[in-house]
């Protein structure tokens, strides 16, 4: 339930700091009659996440275990891929974010209300379609709905909460550490999906070696006790891993979480004060 609740967490700032930024712009510009566009396409990108969603959850039950193996592995391996691109681009661009964001909805103004719609659909829904996939495979990773979800609605809410508060200048948040840490966490649950995804598709023969294990702890930490439940729901590690499995979550994990550390760790601006994003009108 952690690991989903800071995917929740994560994408659901992301997606309220976009919000507070273009509906702030829209009031310090005057603009407020064009605020019904921006709410319209924040709801269909809603709907769009929650459509996808159900969509994840329900379609495959019907189909055959190979087919859901198949897919289940595809998909988590595409989520992987996903929050890898979200966490080193807001890496990057977290100090640049509400410049980018207002000069996106200038342009968006001088073509129309339907250029804003779109605008606002595609920033939050890009943040919705990830949280749905990355969701899905945590709950396939763990085998039940109910903590998963659980787990992303608090962050959710959290975000939403937090959100509310920046907008106000209720508090300030240093986004820069913020999508640091959070972005190194997220490695480690990605590497996690990464493999269970692998185990997926050996399982539906699409790749081989299910049979030659490169650990099994099985006997010392049992998949229902307390550390193997915390190790599957929070980091997606079984006790029986095969060498294809551990292959790849070593071969993404090392130079990806080198790579992030040297992007956002390494040029760390004089003034810290300055990183929280101003959203207030």
């Amino acid at each position: 339930m952690l690991a989903n609740y800071l995917i929740g967490l994560r994408e659901g700032l992301e997606a309220a700091l976009v919000m507070g930024i273009l509906v702030a712009y829209l009031v310090r510009t005057q603009r407020r009659d064009l605020l019904p566009s921006l709410w319209v396409g924040v709801g269909a990108a809603a709907a769009l996440s929650l459509g996808l969603g159900a969509a994840l959850t329900l379609g495959p039950r019907s189909l055959s275990f190979t087919a859901q193996e198949a897919i289940g592995g595809s998909l988590g391996i595409l989520a992987v891929g996903l929050i890898t691109w979200m966490i080193f681009w807001m890496g990057k661009t977290a100090r640049y974010l509400k410049r980018h964001l207002e000069d996106g909805l200038e342009r968006a103004i001088a073509v129309g209300k339907g250029a804003i719609l779109a605008l606002a659909f595609i920033a939050v829904g890009r943040e919705g379609l990830e949280t749905a996939l990355f969701l899905w495979a945590g709950i396939e990773a763990a085998g039940s709905t109910a903590a998963p979800i659980t787990g992303a609605v608090l962050g959710l809410g959290t975000a939403a909460a937090l959100g509310m508060l920046i907008y106000r200048g209720a508090v300030r948040i240093n986004l820069r550490v913020f999508f640091q840490w959070t972005g190194v966490f997220l490695i480690v649950v990605a590497a996690g999906v990464l493999s269970y995804g692998v185990r997926d598709l050996q399982e539906a023969g699409i790749l081989p070696g299910l049979g030659a294990l490169a650990f099994d702890v099985s006997d010392t930490i049992t998949p229902g006790s307390v550390t193997g439940t915390l190790l599957k729901g929070i980091f997606n590690i079984s006790p029986s891993t095969t060498i294809v499995e551990a292959v790849a979550w070593v071969t993404y994990i090392v130079p990806t979480m080198w790579l992030f550390v040297r992007m956002a760790f390494a040029q760390a601006p004089q003034r810290s004060s300055n990183q929280a994003v101003p959203t207030s009108a």
